[in-house]
């Protein structure tokens, strides 16, 4: 009966409103979905106090909108309305990256619909809280998160602190990971009941082991969790032992471990994988973590009751890398206001170029526009030239008098064959050709004739093809320059990720993707252009051809009226 009110209630809070905007003061907001369903991570039962790591980065977190130390942000339910409780591990506005830890009341079981917004984007507003317990319940009596620069290794919830320095790697799981070497990290318990008098216990923790072969992970006075051959082993006071799951070498693993009631269950990345009888021993003040073990480890977490077996998958789900639980859009406010849920792709590539995709992207817009003049001027030209030679050439045709006459006429301005017409006209006229008693045209006159004409029939040819080798250019290297901003794009989206350690497809994907669209500029560049760019050498061909065809014409034509006899 409690589990149905406990998803009514969890229901009620998580049901999400449409469009709806918590404060306006907050610019920007991150929608974070948690599938249950069979496209998801599927889950029978409802799932109550769970801590949801969530990951922001640069595809789902405007982070220049966002105060430095993350101090503006604020997570909302799904109804929009209802703060939840929170705590930062990890807020890099350098590398872009954060990771928060949120408590949610409740994870409805296969729904789509469980969701949770975090906003950010207000200057005004000020941390409201640095308690770093703020994102577990209170069954939840120590989380090692080991990302705490001024207390490396320590309990991030009662400051529980090492006997001897703990060695940090900065780029983890999530955050931070501690660093084996086969030493182990020793807490002493003396001043903190991490167990309840009735003996109930849960923890769960991420290593990634180099050697699977045997290593420590955990002694608890008679409790001790150890890996062999590739197994997680659970031994209680040496008397009774349950072995069960799968751990490869070289991979993040999540390792659960549930004990009381006379039973114990472990788990492996969330997957229930052994089960069976064992009286909870004696725990005692000194917890042994990782002795004997090599690789990293992460996310130790302890509780002082049992959680079901859906609570240890979602919570595998909602901080492991790969898994498909956790999706997550970045908002603003046009889009919550009706424009749609979320943004558009091309927003989202959009605001996530890096500096050279836009220098790039600048230089083919640049070439694009060049092209487009080009192509517009080009085509006028030869429209023109085009018409004003059919009108001319049925002038020139139709002519009964003397063709050395037509040039008096100024309608045909923009026709190339008017102006070769008028070149001819010119030398004859220097020659005294046509005039009243002048000369007949020689041979050698004629010759000189068309030289002339031939020479200005270069000229026009040369006027036609002028600019065109802009499109040329636009052609052959718009697509290698939109490459070049792909490429060295793609080399700095690996390189921030492998600074900052986060392996998340989320973060990857859009910088990729924005990379993408250099090429994606440059083919959009290339592409009309090489359209333009035939179409119009088709038509200056076809003017050229016209020129050349009417040249023989006119000597021909001038030869038969005013040659030698």
């Amino acid at each position: 009966m409690h589990k149905k009110i406990l998803a009514a209630l969890g229901f009620a809070l998580l049901m999400p409103s449409a469009h709806a905007w918590w404060n306006g003061d907050w610019s920007q907001r991150t929608r974070i979905t948690l599938n249950t369903s069979a496209q998801g991570l599927e889950t029978k039962e409802a799932v109550s106090n769970v801590a949801v790591a969530v990951r922001l980065h640069s595809g789902n977190f405007d982070f220049a909108a966002a105060k430095e130390d993350g101090a503006d942000l604020r997570v909302l339910a799904a109804d929009d309305k209802t703060p939840l409780k929170f705590s930062i591990e990890r807020f890099d506005s350098v590398n872009e990256l954060a990771v928060l830890w949120v408590q949610l009341p409740s994870v409805l079981p296969g729904s789509d619909k469980n969701q949770l917004f975090v906003y950010a984007g207000n200057a005004k507003a000020a941390l409201e809280s640095a308690d770093p317990a703020m994102g577990f319940d209170a069954a939840t009596v120590a989380a090692f998160h080991f990302s705490d620069k001024a207390n490396p290794g320590a309990d991030q919830l009662g400051l529980i602190k090492p006997e001897s320095p703990v060695s940090i790697e900065p780029n983890g799981l999530l955050a931070g990971s501690a660093r084996l070497d086969g030493k182990a990290i020793v807490y002493p318990l003396s001043d903190k009941g991490v167990v309840d008098a009735g003996n109930q216990l849960s923890l769960s923790l991420w290593v990634k082991l180099n050697e699977v072969a045997s290593a420590g992970l955990l002694q608890w006075g008679g409790l001790k969790l150890t890996v062999k051959d590739g197994k997680l082993v659970v031994n209680a006071d040496g008397k009774s032992s349950l072995t069960g799951g799968e751990i490869a070498p070289a991979r993040w693993t999540q390792l659960g471990l549930r004990l009381g009631s006379g039973k114990v269950t472990l788990f492996v990345n969330g997957v229930q994988a052994a089960q069976g009888d064992m009286a909870t021993p004696t725990l005692g003040n000194r917890l042994v973590v990782v002795e004997g073990a090599t690789g990293l480890l992460d996310e130790l977490q302890i509780a002082s009751s049992l959680r079901s077996a859906d609570w240890f998958a979602v919570s595998a789900g909602a901080q492991g890398a790969e898994s498909k639980l956790v999706a997550s859009q970045r908002e603003d406010t046009a889009t919550a206001d009706g424009a749609g849920e979320s943004q558009g792709h091309m927003a989202i590539l959009v605001k996530n170029l890096t500096t050279d995709a836009w220098v790039v992207i600048i230089i083919l817009a640049i070439m694009f526009v060049i092209a487009v003049w080009v192509t517009v001027s080009k085509a006028l030209l030869v429209s023109r030239a085009d018409r004003g030679n059919r009108s001319f050439l049925k002038r020139f045709r139709d002519a009964e008098g003397d063709l050395l006459k037509l040039g008096d006429d100024k309608g045909h301005g923009a026709s190339p064959l008017f102006r070769l017409y008028k070149a001819g006209v010119h030398e004859l006229s220097k020659r005294k050709i046509g005039h009243e008693g002048g000369p007949a045209l020689s041979a050698s006159a004629m010759n000189a004739v068309k030289a002339s004409v031939d020479a200005d029939f270069v000229r026009e040819n040369a006027h036609l093809n002028s600019n065109m080798v802009l499109l040329t250019i636009a052609i052959s290297g718009g697509p290698f320059l939109g490459l070049l901003g792909t490429v060295v794009g793609v080399m700095i989206t690996f390189a921030a990720i492998a600074q900052a350690g986060d392996v998340n497809v989320n973060a990857i994907a859009p910088g990729i993707a924005s990379a993408l669209l250099a090429t994606v500029a440059g083919l959009t560049v290339a592409i009309p252009a090489l359209f333009a760019y035939n179409y119009l050498a088709a038509k200056i061909k076809n003017v050229a051809s016209d020129m050349q065809i009417f040249i023989d014409e006119f000597i021909t034509r001038v030869a038969e009226v005013h040659g030698a006899q």
